[in-house]
């Protein structure tokens, strides 16, 4: 779902996450924020949505890669967003494009890495800081959500536990949809650390929106990692594109 070249001085690029991710995921939010003149580019990564890539050959710099074209298409500068997965991958991208083509990074109940950093290993972070915290989070085991390939280069969530976990407030047909749009995530994208500087990353402003009703991974110190220009909290599962366009949307515009 890679639209054409825009010629809009206003773009944001909405980069999805894993396992029920595509372009196609966005497809509330896109034409709200269109209706306000921005364009808008819902971006398929590889071996999701339209993209037939076979999932266990694809790597974390196939993401960046898609996401490099899809910006070196825009006019301007853009605003990318990246929701889950998709903030290791925009982060990653950041690093390239600079703030002289990245305007600012939207993390979407995302991973926000460091240096050197991999999602997996966030993953173990959090798990260990919501353990520490005053009120742990009644958060989801992965291993009891996640199926692996017997080569474990892939793996792909229960379909019978992900509403619960990633969904639980959406409307039926998200839910529908995002049972039939399920892929296998290689695991190498989610255990590659991203490689990212000060001067580049680090200068360009980030803002982070978590959903404080998501169930698959408590979040809540995740913005002391790296320093967010702005902290937005919604009341949603891990899903607000379903659940929450609009106040999405508005949070996007707000922070442009």
């Amino acid at each position: 779902m890679n639209t054409p070249t825009s010629s809009s001085d206003k773009t944001y690029i909405l980069v999805h996450g894993a396992w029920y991710g595509g372009g196609w995921c966005w497809h509330k939010v896109v034409p709200l924020l269109e209706s306000r003149g921005y364009a808008v580019i819902p971006v398929d990564l590889p071996g999701y949505g339209q993209d037939t890539t076979p999932a266990a050959s694809v790597t974390l710099d196939d993401y960046v890669t898609t996401v490099l074209d899809v910006a070196g298409s825009v006019k301007g500068k853009v605003v990318l967003v990246g929701h889950s997965l998709g903030g290791a991958v925009i982060s990653q991208a950041s690093e390239f494009l600079g703030p002289e083509k990245a305007e600012k990074l939207v993390y979407v109940d995302a991973f926000l890495l460091r240096n050197g950093e991999s999602i997996l290993a966030q993953v173990q972070q959090l798990a260990e800081a919501s353990k520490a915290a005053p009120e742990p989070a009644a958060e989801q085991l992965a291993a009891d959500y996640l199926i692996f390939s017997d080569d474990q280069k892939t793996c792909l969530v229960d379909p019978a536990r992900m509403q619960e976990v990633f969904c639980h407030d959406a409307p039926a047909e998200d839910v529908a949809l995002a049972k039939a749009n399920l892929r296998w995530q290689p695991v190498a994208g989610l255990a590659t650390p991203i490689s990212v500087t000060d001067e580049r990353y680090g200068v360009i402003p980030k803002v982070y929106i978590r959903c404080t009703k998501s169930r698959d991974l408590d979040r809540r110190s995740i913005v002391q990692h790296v320093p967010c220009q702005q902290v937005f909290e919604l009341p949603s599962s891990h899903s607000p594109f379903f659940s929450m366009p609009d106040r999405l949307a508005a949070i996007l515009e707000e922070v442009y």
